[in-house]
C-alpha cells in the first residue's frame, strides 16, 4: 500500500486501489504525526507550506515521489532529497497563463490602467489614439505547452507570431536567433524556465535590440528580465512592459518599477483562476494511478544535480 500526501481531499481524488490518501493542507496545525509522515512515498505539494521543503522532505525516509502544483520548479528541484523524483505540473497552468498573456497585452497596449485611474477620479479622458493588437508581430520566447496554448488564443486577433525556443525545430526558431528576430517584432511574450541560461536572458543588448514601442510581457520569473536594464529603457520611453513576475518578489513599495511609465504589473497571478483546479486534480489522479499500476509518471524533471 503506497501512503500518498495531499493538500486535496480524498473524495477529490478517488484513489485507485493500493493508494492511502493523507491529507495535509501545508499549514503547521495540519501537518500529521511523524509515524504517518514516516510511511509517505508520494507527497503533492501544497501551494502554501509552513515549513521548508527540503527539511519535510527528510523527514519522509520512504518519499520517492514529490508533484508539484507549479509548471516551473526552479525553487523547488534543489530541495528535492537525492534518488526522489520531481514531477511538475506541465498543461495545468496553460489555460489561465494564457488567458493573462492576451489580457496583459490588450491592456497595456489599449491603455486600459490609465481608464482605470481616470474612473476613480470621475474624469472623462480626452480621444485619443492607442495601439491595436491587430496587425501586430508576437513573439513568444519559451515555446513549450503554454507558448502554444497562448497562440491558439492569439489565432482570432489578427497577429503574426513568431517562435521561439531554446533549439529550433520546425516552425519554431531557436535562441541564438534572437539578435535578428528581436527588431522585427511588437511584443515579446516571455515564458521561459528559469535556469541558468535564461536568467537575465533579456538583458540590455536583447532590450536595445527592440523597435521603440515594444511591448515586453513577462509570464516566466522575474529574473529572467534584468530589472535594471528594463528600468533603463522604461524611464527612457522607449518601451512599455506588463510584468506578471518581478525581480525582486514581491516587489517592495519602494521600488522603482511601481512608478515606471508605461509599466503594467500584476502580483504573480497568471494561475490562479478557477481553470486551475481541475486540471491539477485531474493530472494528480493520473499520476496516482500510475504509481498503483507501476506505470512511468508524467512530466518528470530532470535531477539539478
Amino acid at each position: 500500500m503506497t501512503v500518498a500526501l495531499t493538500p486535496f481531499a480524498p473524495e477529490e481524488l478517488d484513489a485507485p486501489d493500493g493508494i492511502t490518501l493523507v491529507r495535509f493542507s501545508g499549514a503547521a496545525e495540519d501537518l500529521p504525526a511523524d509515524d504517518v509522515l514516516a510511511d509517505v512515498e508520494a507527497w503533492v505539494i501544497p501551494y502554501a507550506l509552513s515549513f521548508p521543503l527540503g527539511e519535510l522532505a527528510a523527514r519522509m525516509p520512504r518519499l520517492r515521489v514529490i508533484q508539484a502544483q507549479s509548471a516551473g520548479t526552479d525553487g523547488i528541484a534543489a530541495q528535492v532529497p537525492a534518488g526522489v523524483t520531481l514531477c511538475n505540473a506541465r498543461g495545468v497552468h496553460d489555460a489561465a497563463t494564457a488567458e493573462l498573456g492576451v489580457g496583459l497585452m490588450i491592456s497595456a497596449l489599449r491603455g486600459i490602467p490609465e481608464f482605470v485611474r481616470a474612473q476613480e477620479n470621475a474624469e472623462w479622458l480626452p480621444y485619443r489614439w492607442w495601439t491595436a493588437l491587430a496587425d501586430r508581430t508576437v513573439m513568444i520566447l519559451g515555446y513549450g505547452s503554454i507558448g502554444q496554448a497562448l497562440e491558439r488564443r492569439l489565432a482570432g486577433f489578427e497577429v503574426d507570431v513568431v517562435r521561439v525556443a531554446g533549439h529550433a525545430r520546425d516552425g519554431v526558431h531557436a535562441s541564438s536567433e534572437l539578435p535578428e528576430l528581436l527588431p522585427t517584432v511588437d511584443v515579446v511574450v516571455v515564458l521561459t524556465p528559469l535556469t541558468d541560461a535564461t536568467r537575465h536572458l533579456v538583458d540590455a543588448d536583447f532590450l536595445a535590440a527592440l523597435k521603440d514601442g515594444a511591448l515586453l510581457v513577462n509570464l516566466a520569473r522575474g529574473p529572467v528580465v534584468d530589472t535594471e536594464a528594463l528600468l533603463a529603457e522604461l524611464a527612457r520611453g522607449r518601451l512599455r512592459a506588463a510584468l506578471d513576475v518581478t525581480d525582486p518578489e514581491p516587489l517592495p513599495a519602494d521600488h522603482p518599477l511601481w512608478r515606471a511609465p508605461n509599466t503594467l504589473i500584476t502580483p504573480h497571478v497568471a494561475g490562479g483562476t478557477s481553470a486551475m483546479r481541475p486540471r491539477v486534480v485531474a493530472l494528480v489522479r493520473d499520476q496516482l494511478r500510475r504509481l498503483a499500476a507501476g506505470e512511468e509518471l508524467i512530466n518528470q524533471v530532470p535531477p539539478s544535480r
